[in-house]
């Protein structure tokens, strides 16, 4: 990065962010960040990876009045998807049609996606710009989930340009009620064959 180039995270710590760090004494630790460079830009493996198991996320936009909206969006692990490396795209599913977030990407591009993994306790922030564009053919066959039983109204293109990945502290762990059940299945399964084995010894 240029060194006379902003760090990347300044898309969050404003002067006003800035100013209250060095007041409640975080400054030095987010300074050192930014002097290499600040918060990634691009996709990484790692990143990748875990968009792969995402489910679900939050996609936050503000209208050209600065009012935010918050919205969820779910479907089947990995309908979030990496396009290339600087590139998130997925099929927007038909909902209650407020179209909120479409209207307010409209008037404001800028967008913040939030991602969380309970069962790992693992969050990662994502700012960028969004926009919808057509559903067409070629998206489609690219971002809609295999077998999965939703209507795709359009798509959403996520251009990241910084993100940064949270510690686990305070994020409560869950897990999702179909993983429970298949390692429930699995276990009474395996109970199932070691009962077998006993009722044959106890024949013998």
């Amino acid at each position: 990065m240029n060194s006379k180039s902003a760090p990347s995270s300044d898309i969050a710590f404003t002067p006003t962010v800035k100013a209250i760090q060095s007041r409640k004494g975080s400054r030095a630790t987010y300074a050192g960040i930014e002097q290499r460079g600040g918060w990634q830009t691009t996709i990484d493996p790692d990143l990748a990876s875990f968009i792969g198991e995402v489910r679900s996320f939050f996609l936050a936009t503000a209208n050209s009045e600065g009012q935010p909206y918050v919205q969820h969006r779910g479907g089947p692990p990995g309908f979030l998807r990496v396009i290339d490396r600087n590139t998130l795209g997925f099929a927007d599913f038909k909902g209650n049609r407020q179209f909120i977030t479409e209207g307010n990407l409209e008037d404001n591009p800028k967008a913040f996606l939030f991602l969380i993994d309970y069962a790992l306790q693992r969050r990662v922030k994502i700012w960028g710009r969004a926009r919808m564009v057509e559903a067409t053919p070629a998206l489609l066959a690219r971002l809609m989930p295999e077998g999965y039983r939703a209507r795709p109204e359009q798509i959403l293109l996520f251009e990241v340009e910084a993100w940064d990945a949270n510690c686990p502290q305070h994020i409560p762990q869950r897990f999702e009620a179909d993983d429970v059940a298949r390692l429930l299945a699995q276990r009474d399964a395996r109970i199932a064959e070691l009962e077998a084995l006993l009722a044959a010894r106890d024949d013998t």
